[in-house]
């Protein structure tokens, strides 16, 4: 993907109306920092969908933005409330660093004043806690992690806290082996005017990072991987019920 972004592109007026509550949305733009101070990280992340005209906080992602480069926003409309940032919010979302190169844009607080630091949702217990362990009786399971687009990077306080899960419950459980499977979306799907796909390497480069992180915690354990290309959305509840996050996954089946 060549396209390339100006900072003329943010001169255009972004209308103040929002979309419907729980809406899906989906476009490709380059990030914008507004740079509010109330505390701890309470700077904010923002995107314009050029479509429909609405300047969207994409904040809440677990993967952040680099203003250097465009985004693939993924998310659903938040319920109209507070405004900390000064834009619609988007809560479940995603951003996922694409490779077109963007103009950094940074705007002031202009009286907003961000979000105060809270721990996600996801957040992984230090290695030094003690875990509690799941009870059996115990059978075939499947885990799942997920990925930014066209990466197989594990993202903390996302990814790394459902791996943490997953490992928990295997060494209660015991299973006689694993399958770690790597999906790819790899169909081509129009996006703000692009084509959009990921590679299909990437299926087998997640499966491979996650198995050898599971062979270092298991290394007597018979694992193997598989991967599977044109993933389809599923009903994963960890990804927040956005279909494009879905696919970005890998499987972790344990069996007995």
């Amino acid at each position: 993907m060549k396209r390339l972004f100006t900072l003329a592109a943010f001169c255009a007026p972004i209308t103040a109306f929002a979309a419907d509550t729980g809406a899906l949305v989906r476009f490709v733009a380059c990030p914008i920092y507004r740079d509010t101070d109330s505390g701890k990280k309470s700077g904010c992340w923002l995107a314009d969908d050029r479509a429909s005209g609405i300047r969207y906080d994409v904040s809440p992602s677990p993967y952040k933005p680099d203003w250097n480069y465009a985004v693939l926003v993924e998310g659903k409309v938040a319920k109209v409330g507070a405004q900390p940032c000064g834009s619609a919010v988007l809560d479940p979302v995603r951003t996922s660093i694409l490779s077109a190169p963007c103009p950094r844009h940074i705007l002031p607080a202009e009286g907003f004043t961000g979000r105060k630091f809270v721990l996600p949702q996801r957040n992984v217990t230090p290695m030094a806690v003690p875990r509690t362990a799941p009870s059996g009786p115990f059978s075939e399971r499947t885990f799942t992690l997920f990925f930014e687009f066209d990466r197989a990077f594990v993202t903390y306080q996302y990814g790394d806290f459902l791996f943490d899960e997953a490992v928990n419950w295997i060494t209660a459980a015991k299973p006689k082996r694993l399958i770690v499977t790597g999906f790819a979306a790899s169909d081509a799907e129009m996006v703000s005017g692009q084509s959009l796909a990921e590679r299909p390497a990437v299926a087998q480069e997640r499966a491979d990072r996650v198995a050898e992180s599971l062979r270092r915690m298991f290394p007597v354990m018979a694992i193997e991987t598989k991967v599977e290309l044109s993933a389809k959305p599923v009903d994963a509840p960890n990804a927040d019920g956005l279909p494009g996050q879905s696919q970005r996954r890998v499987e972790i089946m344990a069996g007995f």
